[in-house]
């Protein structure tokens, strides 16, 4: 068990924070304590309040009242702009942070640096899933640094926040790496996915017989082409993605970026990158909708003489505005 002694943080509460963090809190109810958070808006953790954790002004004053600190944010700059307030608190010495964001890997190597000059430590915590998955606790995290550190952790996280922890190094920089590999292959795997299924539809073979291979035979490429076949790509009007299209862009960035760092290509994420960015377009040329990180497949279709919108998308939205007309 954690120490009851132990005072935890979190810093940062998008859909993954504050699903993650509210799955925190439940588990420190039952050692008594409470957590402290800190959000740039504050009015996100009103549901962690209602379930009795502690909201903090500032991350200078999370700090200073935490061992214990969970960071969860956007990109690299929002986690750059983070590490330099914790910085310029003024001791943070045998402090614990814990980053579950996705960022490049030197980034998390140069934040591991930044703290232990500071007699601080870190541990790389990224997290496979989506926002269903963090608020059901069931996201896989890779753990990178140094094995006390995570020995300390894992109470809060292994059946709390995860359904299972890869340890990978002692360099916490590694377990951004295993996370950046992860997310290539997912969008690679909805690179291809989405040509499969628009040559399917354009042969007239039919969608739901490669979706019924893919279910049978092929694993975790039958949840990409759910993405796609049942609109998740294309998310209704006003309701958000299950994985923000801008976030995907970075994270498939990343992978090219580390490649070419150490005299690799990875010519699969360069045009899932580029059918991304073509979404990107789309989105911005409607109003910036917010797309799915699977809607490349939009950009595959037209390119093959299809509309964005597949038959269940238009279908769909066709209810939605039959319905506001009533």
């Amino acid at each position: 068990m954690a120490s009851h002694n132990q005072v935890v943080g979190w810093i940062g509460l998008g859909s993954m924070g504050l699903a993650m963090a509210q799955n925190v809190q439940r588990y420190l109810q039952n050692t008594k304590s409470q957590l402290r958070f800190w959000n740039r808006t504050a009015s996100r953790g009103a549901p962690l309040e209602s379930l009795g954790a502690i909201g903090c002004e500032s991350i200078a004053q999370l700090v200073a009242e935490c061992d214990l600190i969970f960071m969860s944010t956007s990109d690299d700059a929002a986690l750059n702009s983070i590490v330099d307030q914790i910085l310029a608190v003024k001791d943070i010495d045998g402090k614990l942070f814990v980053d579950t964001t996705t960022v490049h890997p030197n980034t998390t190597k140069e934040t591991d640096e930044k703290l232990k000059k500071r007699n601080a430590s870190l541990v790389a915590a990224p997290v496979f899933g989506a926002t269903p998955a963090a608020e059901s606790g069931t996201v896989l995290m890779a753990m990178g640094g140094p094995s006390q550190a995570i020995n300390e952790i894992t109470p809060f996280v292994k059946g709390v926040i995860a359904r299972e922890v890869m340890i990978v190094s002692d360099q916490p920089e590694k377990a951004t790496l295993l996370k950046t590999l992860g997310n290539f292959i997912v969008a690679g795997a909805m690179e291809i996915v989405g040509e499969a299924h628009v040559l399917a539809e354009k042969s007239d073979l039919g969608t739901d017989m490669l979706e019924k291979l893919l279910e049978l035979n092929f694993g975790m490429m039958y949840s990409s082409s759910k993405r796609m076949t049942q609109g998740v790509y294309l998310p209704k009007e006003g309701q958000a993605p299950q994985s923000s299209l801008n976030l995907g862009i970075k994270d498939v960035q990343h992978g090219i970026s580390y490649a070419k760092d150490v005299g690799a290509r990875l010519k699969v994420a360069e045009v899932a990158l580029e059918n991304m960015v073509r979404a990107k377009e789309f989105s911005d040329a409607h109003g910036g909708r917010p797309l799915d990180s699977s809607s490349g497949y939009g950009i595959i279709r037209q390119d093959a003489g299809l509309d964005f919108e597949n038959t269940f998308v238009k279908e769909r939205d066709s209810r939605k505005e039959d319905d506001s007309s009533q």
